[in-house]
């Protein structure tokens, strides 16, 4: 009995060194990367001692490497990947492209991670951004991602003249950080911007929601004003948050440099929304305006809604004189045009929702101007 313990007890202990045995030496499998040494290199076909067998790297895996085995000699350490444990020949089909692209992609994580900073070229340029190279692989510097310094402020946000500005930028050297890098879609993108969401929310501590500003107007586009409040922050102004009257073109009103005060009205994330309207007097809540007076009001605007009219006489609120005023809006056209002044009755007037709806009385006026 003791005997057949202890012939157990032998087993047991066998048992747990080869199982300590293979956790510490496992063999090999496809798809693991592997490091070996050239034994020999014959024409388009290299040899390589892996330790537990010879590996081979030849045909298609040979052409897709052959720059990575350019100045490789016998005796040189290579790292390859197993993507055959065993051919016909009975060697270990390796490819050191596949390995090289799996190490690539480990260090565009860490990259990410340790948020380093790349100096690189940018290579050309489309509508979205700017495309740069990084080991070999393109990647995309998207339009919003670039730094004030470099961020296209072209007047009226026109498409052609910001692809203009971003071609002028091409081989000029960036300093970028790569925020995505995606192997199974061979994608890389990277930013320009030096302050992460975090950092920007951090700042921005400093500051307080409906609180006044002094700022400066960093850049103008269709949709509004771009204003610093400090180096590496700024915030937008949105086109309606510019002045209570109808604002067509923000460049008409500011130009990039002026010095202007501003209210922080929200904070969503990294963005800042800024307002200039709301350090003046709402013009709504003064006038004593009423359903049926008459009043005199500039076009603005013609469309396929109607004419948007503004009230010079009125804190320049604007109004909105519908199509149908004028049967069609080809009718429109010919009966008013912009810059001009035409009488309008009220028909419609809801101050504390800013709207104003008119009917248009310069029929007359219109009729002359046609004739």
């Amino acid at each position: 009995m003791t005997k057949d313990i202890q012939d157990t007890s032998e087993i047991s202990s066998d048992k747990e060194i080869l199982s300590r045995i293979s956790s510490e030496w496992r063999i090999p499998r496809v798809g693991d990367t592997v490091e070996g040494t050239i034994l020999r290199a014959q024409g388009s076909v290299i040899f390589i001692d892996l330790g537990f067998g010879t590996g081979i790297i030849y045909g298609r895996e040979f052409q897709d490497g052959r720059e990575m085995l350019r100045n490789k000699k016998e005796g040189d350490t290579v790292v390859s990947k197993i993507v055959d444990f065993e051919n016909e020949q009975g060697y270990i089909e390796l490819s050191i492209k596949e390995a090289g692209r799996e190490k690539f992609w480990k260090e565009a994580a860490v990259c990410i991670s340790e948020k380093r900073i790349l100096s690189l070229k940018a290579l050309e340029a489309n509508r979205g951004g700017l495309v740069f190279e990084w080991g070999g692989t393109a990647g995309f510097l998207p339009l919003s991602q670039l730094s004030q310094k470099h961020y296209p402020r072209v007047e009226g946000g026109d498409k052609t003249k910001i692809f203009e500005e971003l071609q002028r930028l091409v081989g000029e050297e960036f300093q970028l950080h790569l925020i995505t890098a995606d192997p199974k879609e061979e994608k890389l993108i990277f930013s320009e911007k030096t302050l992460e969401p975090g950092e920007i929310k951090e700042r921005l501590s400093g500051y307080e929601i409906g609180a006044e500003y002094d700022g400066e107007v960093s850049g103008i586009v269709e949709f509004g004003v771009f204003v610093k409040l400090e180096e590496g922050l700024e915030g937008l102004v949105h086109i309606s948050e510019i002045d209570w009257s109808l604002v067509e073109n923000p460049g008409d009103l500011y130009a990039v440099g002026d010095k202007i005060k501003v209210k922080i009205i929200g904070v969503d994330a990294d963005k800042v929304s800024l307002s200039i309207k709301a350090l003046k007097p709402d013009p709504w809540k003064e006038l004593k305006l009423e359903k049926g007076d008459i009043v005199d009001g500039i076009i603005t605007k013609l469309n396929k809604y109607g004419s948007f009219v503004k009230l010079p006489k009125y804190g320049n609120i604007s109004g909105l004189s519908h199509v149908s005023e004028f049967e069609s809006t080809q009718k429109m056209r010919d009966m008013v045009e912009v810059g001009k002044t035409y009488p309008f009755q009220i028909v419609v007037y809801q101050p504390e929702s800013h709207k104003l709806s008119l009917a248009f009385l310069g029929k007359d006026v219109a009729e002359k101007k046609t004739e």
